[in-house]
């Protein structure tokens, strides 16, 4: 199958170096003592907006849901390396400092205790934004609220609390009646104060912010820089902390953050960075197709402990993500929220199957860490060896919108005149007859970037009636959920909207 290579594969890599890490401000040794006592934990204040940063937006109540926030204070231990650290993730540190910290914690949960499943999703809230953001509550957000998880944010990163290079000088600028008493000493502590804010989940000293639930399972989750994180976190901290029952990591770079925290590190950190292999606790890799290009190296076998998955079709935000999230970013930041600001007339968003791969893949590590399977292998994605007729990638975890494809779905684009974060979010491109500004049969149409020129696929020749089609997308999505890359709810929600749309025919 022939190649067809773009800029935009360049662009995708370099993104995701930027996001994973420029933007942070034998025998196992005897691991680094943990850290000190329990942190205590306190309501904040109403402030004068009276309500948290990153509220959501959306009705929580009426998914049976309630949303409340707490500071969580201590002292933080940073770390350092011991020993030598290579690519195998097997890293050994040393207690190396301690600081005095004060952050919060983002809480949703049950209204019901009857209805909590015992596992709490705790995520490592994203600052690229320059702000506290919550990517994967947004992947996630179906199966959390439908399955009854709890999810609790942690502004672990000092970015978050005490502002970097955005309008809104963090959590302290953007509301000092309220957020004013915090303190982060510097993302060395960040790793400690992520610990933390776990302890402090299952076993409280002072309000308990999920209201009495019995934690049962205890998940960590981060996407994009804070994958670079928990990375990290996983292969150093995890072995001496203990405060996790196991991780997800979506969309990490072939380079872990540093555990020092200072940006210039980055460069002293093993290339590649692979999970290492030797934990109790499960870890699960999900790449999107933006990912792969910059994280590829890092590629290892599946174990009992690591999986991958690389998702076709799918990118590192999308259009899904961003319709559920920009309403509760825009509650908050109002017009300083961040922009993906991609040009004028340039193709749209990915609008593909992300959401149902984290769908699934957080069902799949919620039963693996207590004791269940391990969750299927996944195919190696190439974003290089693409299908000349529908611009669509090779490999990877195939779902329906692949499979039984109406459209070009990418995880890269074109950025030329756009600002920096417009490439995370890859692109779509409908069949219509290459009728779209941006059907110019090069690097910025997504069906078709490269000479010579490929027409579109036609729908009425592929799926000549609507039954057929329909047909076709249910056949698919039996297919995945047999393979166990897609749960039975979103291959119902899949079937009946392609009984909605109106293609064949």
């Amino acid at each position: 199958m022939p190649a067809r290579l773009s800029r935009r594969s360049v662009t995708a890599a370099a993104l995701g170096a930027l996001l994973c890490g420029a933007l942070l401000h034998g025998p196992q040794a005897t691991p680094a003592a943990a850290a000190t006592a329990g942190p205590t934990v306190t309501v904040p204040p109403a402030g004068s907006h009276g309500f948290p940063f990153l509220a959501a937006a959306e009705d929580l109540g009426s998914y049976g849901y309630t949303e409340s926030e707490y500071f969580v204070s201590g002292t933080a231990t940073s770390y350092a390396k011991s020993g030598l650290w290579t690519s195998d993730g097997r890293w050994n540190v040393r207690a190396s400092g301690t600081a005095a910290y004060k952050s919060r914690l983002l809480v949703r949960r049950p209204t019901d205790p009857a209805k909590f499943n015992g596992t709490v999703v705790v995520e490592w809230l994203n600052v690229s934004g320059q702000i506290d953001l919550s990517p994967d509550y947004w992947f996630e957000r179906d199966e959390l609220l439908r399955q009854g998880y709890a999810w609790v944010g942690v502004s672990a990163q000092a970015v978050g609390v005490n502002g970097g290079l955005g309008e809104i000088k963090g959590l302290k600028g953007w509301d000092p009646a309220r957020y004013g008493s915090l303190v982060h000493p510097g993302d060395a502590f960040a790793y400690d104060i992520f610990s933390q804010a776990g302890r402090a989940l299952r076993a409280p000293n002072g309000a308990d912010p999920l209201g009495g639930l019995p934690v049962r399972t205890l998940l960590a989750d981060g996407e994009s820089q804070s994958a670079g994180f928990m990375t990290t976190y996983v292969n150093a901290v995890q072995p001496v902390s203990q405060v996790y029952d196991g991780f997800m990591v979506h969309s990490n770079s072939a380079v872990a953050a540093p555990i020092s925290g200072v940006l210039a590190d980055t460069l002293l950190m093993p290339n590649p960075s692979r999970i290492r292999t030797d934990l109790t606790v499960p870890t699960f890799v999900v790449l999107t197709e933006t990912d792969v290009p910059g994280a590829a190296v890092a590629r290892q076998p599946d174990t009992v402990s690591v999986v991958h998955w690389e998702l076709a079709g799918t990118a590192h935000g999308d259009q899904w993500a961003y319709d559920l999230g920009q309403p509760t970013v825009e509650k908050s930041a109002g017009q300083a929220a961040p922009s993906a600001d991609c040009a004028a007339g340039s193709a749209p968003f990915n609008d593909g199957p992300g959401h149902w791969g984290m769908n699934v893949a957080l069902r799949h590590l919620a039963g693996w860490a207590r004791g269940g399977p391990r969750p299927p292998s996944g195919q190696p994605l190439s974003t290089v060896l693409r299908d000349p007729a529908t611009g669509l990638a090779t490999g990877g975890v195939r779902l329906p919108d692949v499979t039984v494809p109406t459209r070009t779905l990418t995880g890269s684009r074109d950025t030329t005149d756009s600002g920096v974060f417009c490439g995370l979010y890859g692109a779509r491109d409908p069949w219509n007859g290459d009728a779209d500004a941006w059907d110019r049969h090069d690097d910025g149409d997504p069906s078709d970037p490269a000479f010579p020129p490929t027409a579109e696929p036609v729908l009425s020749r592929l799926y000549p009636t609507h039954a057929d089609y329909v047909g076709k997308v249910r056949t698919a999505a039996q297919r995945s959920v047999d393979a166990g890359y897609l749960l039975p709810e979103d291959a119902t929600a899949i079937v009946a909207a392609a009984q909605d749309s109106g293609i064949g025919g």
